[in-house]
C-alpha cells in the first residue's frame, strides 16, 4: 500500500503537538514570546559583559604601563618594580636593545614580553601576545614609551588573558537568569489562566446538568465586570429569556390542546344534534313536521357556520402584517357600522370626530361588531358606544346596562368558549369566540381590551389602540 503523504503525516503530527486548551495556548505562547524576547537579551548581556571585562583589562594594562613610564621619568621605579593596579603582575622595562633593565617579581628572569616596540609617533601599542616563556600563555599587554626620544625605554605591563574565561560566568548567569525568568513566565501564565477561567469551568459544568424539563437553575457569576462576568450575566439572561419563552410555548400548548377539546366539543354539539334530528326524521318520516325539521336544522348549521367562521378568524388574526394597515377613519367606521344595524335595543353614540388609527379596517368592524353583539345580548334597555382620543391612543368604549360581570370573572371571559353560568348561555346565539377575537385582534393592533364595571350597573368594555401619527 503506498504509504501516507508527508504532508498529511506532518500535519497530523502538527495537530496532535497543537494545545488543545485556551489555557495551554495561552501559556505556550507567553512562554514563546519569552524565549524570542529573552534569548537575545541574555546574548547580548554576555557580549556587552564579555566587552566590559575586556575593557576593564585593557584599562589596566595601559594604566599600570602610565604609572611605571612616570616612575622611570622621575627616576622613582624600584627594584624589582612592584605593580599597583590589581591584576596586573608582569611588567618589565626594556632598553632600546631590547634587554630588560628592572621588572617585577612575576616577570624577573623573563625575556622581553613581545618584541613590540612603540615609535616616538604612537608610543602606546596594545597587543595580545602568546608566549611559550614560563608557561604564561596568552597575555594582553601594553607597550608604552617612556620619552620620545630615540634611547627612550619602552615599559611593558601585561596580565594573562586566561582570566578572561571568568567572563563565561556572565554568561552562565545571564543565561541562567533569563531561564528562570521564562519558566517563571510559563508557570505564571499557567496560573494566572487557570484561576481566570475557572468561572468559565464552572458556568460549562453547570450548563452541562440543565435540561429542557428544568430551565431554572443558573450559573455562577463572579464578582466584577470582566468579560467572564460579562459572559455569565448573559448566559443567565438567556437562560432566563429560554425559561420564559418554554413557560410561554407550555402554556400556549397547554391552551391550544384545551382550545382543540372545546372547539370539538362545540362543534360536536350541534352536528350531534343534526344527526338526532334526521335519525329520527328517518326513522319516523310520516311523524316529521319538514318545516320544523328544516327550522332546527338550519339553526345548527348555522351555528357551525358562525364557529368555523370564528376559529378561521382567530387562526387569521395577527398573521395579517403591518404592511396591510391601512390609514383608517376609526369615527366614520363607527357611525357607519352602528347605522346598519338593526338591534332589539337602542345604540347610543358618542363619537368624538377625526379619531384615525392605521389599522386593519375588516378587523376593527368585528372588534366593534362582536362588543356590540355582547353588549345587545346581556343589556335591557339599551347600549352606549362611545368613542375618543386619549393622548396617543383611540379608545373605543362598550357599555351595557346588564347584570354585569364579577371582577374575578373579568379576564376569563376573553378565553375561548368561555361562558359564564349568568346570561352567556348557547340560547342568547354566541359562540363563545367574540371576546377572544376582539382581545387577539387589539393585541396585534399593539393595544388593549379591559373589561370593567359599568357606571350604570352593567359592563363596560374598552378596546384602545395607538392613534394614527402625522
Amino acid at each position: 500500500m503506498p504509504g501516507r503523504p508527508r504532508t498529511a503525516t506532518t500535519q497530523g503530527l502538527l495537530a496532535r503537538l497543537r494545545p488543545r486548551s485556551i489555557r495551554s495556548r495561552i501559556t505556550a505562547l507567553v512562554t514563546l514570546v519569552a524565549l524570542l524576547l529573552l534569548i537575545p537579551t541574555a546574548l547580548a548581556e554576555g557580549a556587552v559583559g564579555r566587552q566590559a571585562i575586556t575593557d576593564g583589562m585593557w584599562l589596566a594594562v595601559r594604566h599600570q604601563a602610565g604609572l611605571t613610564a612616570a616612575a622611570v621619568r622621575l627616576g622613582q621605579v624600584s627594584d624589582p618594580v612592584r605593580p599597583s593596579v590589581s591584576g596586573v603582575s608582569l611588567v618589565q622595562v626594556v632598553n632600546p636593545g631590547r634587554h630588560v633593565v628592572d621588572a617585577s617579581r612575576a616577570a624577573h628572569g623573563l625575556p622581553a614580553l613581545t618584541s613590540v616596540w612603540p615609535t616616538a609617533i604612537n608610543p602606546e601599542r596594545d597587543v595580545e601576545t602568546c608566549s611559550s616563556a614560563a608557561h604564561l600563555g596568552c597575555l594582553r599587554l601594553s607597550a608604552l614609551r617612556v620619552e620620545p626620544a630615540a634611547d627612550s625605554p619602552v615599559v611593558y605591563a601585561a596580565r594573562p588573558s586566561a582570566s578572561l574565561n571568568s567572563t563565561e560566568v556572565f554568561g552562565r548567569f545571564f543565561g541562567l537568569q533569563d531561564g528562570m525568568l521564562i519558566i517563571l513566565a510559563a508557570w505564571a501564565t499557567w496560573l494566572i489562566t487557570g484561576r481566570t477561567l475557572k468561572p468559565v469551568d464552572a458556568i460549562r459544568a453547570d450548563l452541562a446538568t440543565i435540561n429542557g424539563d428544568d430551565l431554572s437553575a443558573r450559573v455562577p457569576e463572579p464578582p466584577g465586570q470582566d468579560e467572564i462576568t460579562r459572559l455569565a450575566r448573559t448566559v443567565n439572561g438567556t437562560l432566563g429569556r429560554i425559561e420564559d419563552a418554554k413557560r410561554i410555548s407550555d402554556r400556549a400548548v397547554g391552551q391550544q390542546r384545551q382550545f382543540v377539546a372545546d372547539a370539538s366539543h362545540e362543534l360536536r354539539t350541534p352536528l350531534a344534534g343534526l344527526r338526532t334530528e334526521l335519525e329520527e326524521a328517518q326513522l319516523h318520516p310520516a311523524e316529521t313536521d319538514l318545516p320544523d325539521l328544516l327550522d332546527h336544522t338550519l339553526e345548527d348549521v348555522n351555528r357551525l357556520e358562525s364557529i368555523i367562521t370564528d376559529l378561521l378568524l382567530l387562526a387569521r388574526v395577527g398573521a395579517d402584517g403591518k404592511a396591510e394597515r391601512t390609514k383608517v377613519d376609526l369615527s366614520e367606521l363607527v357611525r357607519n357600522e352602528v347605522a346598519r344595524r338593526l338591534d332589539r335595543l337602542p345604540v347610543r353614540l358618542r363619537v368624538e370626530p377625526g379619531v384615525v388609527v392605521n389599522a386593519i379596517r375588516p378587523q376593527l368592524a368585528r372588534v366593534l361588531t362582536n362588543l356590540v353583539d355582547n353588549a345587545q345580548r346581556h343589556a335591557r334597555r339599551g347600549v352606549e358606544v362611545h368613542l375618543r382620543r386619549d393622548g396617543g391612543y383611540a379608545e373605543l368604549s362598550v357599555t351595557d346596562d346588564g347584570p354585569g360581570i364579577m371582577e374575578c370573572d373579568r379576564e376569563r371571559i376573553f378565553e375561548r368558549f368561555t361562558r359564564l353560568d349568568t346570561a352567556r348561555s348557547r340560547n342568547h346565539g354566541g359562540t363563545g369566540l367574540g371576546l377572544a377575537i376582539a382581545r387577539d385582534i387589539a393585541h396585534a393592533h399593539d393595544g388593549t381590551l379591559v373589561a370593567a364595571a359599568s357606571p350604570v350597573g352593567g359592563a363596560r368594555f374598552v378596546f384602545r389602540i395607538p392613534a394614527y401619527q402625522d
